[in-house]
């Protein structure tokens, strides 16, 4: 069964100077400020449209690593994922770098690097993010 997912956003004024709030309205767990400055220059409390792109990139990539390890009978004991979205005003999103870090008893490191680079490949946000010309993987499998 397929699913929708909701967030809204208001804004108000210019680019530069404006400033909006964005809802996540299907699970009703918050708004939030967004403004340009938060985007091109530091966040100051404020997040931005790559922030929460890092947000679902990062817990998608965690869910399909999970689900493929889970595929080939490994149980995932911790998984730790961190996505950065690089931004540069004027050309875009130029770049996203993922770091996992798991502990996956029994599992070796081949085998993690590999199941590793299959999630990046097949996770829905990583499809949907196929534009981004740089999407990098660092995986370390601690002990």
């Amino acid at each position: 069964m397929a699913t929708t997912r909701t967030a809204t956003t208001h804004w108000e004024g210019n680019l530069m100077e404006g400033k909006g709030q964005v809802a996540l309205s299907s699970s009703n767990i918050g708004t939030y400020d967004v403004n340009w400055p938060a985007r091109a220059e530091q966040p100051n409390g404020t997040t931005s449209p790559e922030e929460l792109i890092a947000a679902a990139h990062s817990s998608c990539y965690s869910m399909a690593f999970s689900h493929g390890l889970a595929g080939k009978g490994y149980t995932v004991a911790s998984l730790d994922t961190r996505a950065e979205v690089t931004f540069q005003p004027g050309e875009g999103i130029t770049g996203i770098a993922l770091t996992v870090k798991a502990r996956v008893p029994g599992l070796s490191e081949a085998d993690f690097q590999t199941a590793a680079a299959d999630a990046k490949a097949n996770c829905p946000v990583s499809q949907a993010l196929a534009g981004v010309k740089n999407i990098t993987l660092q995986a370390e499998l601690l002990a």
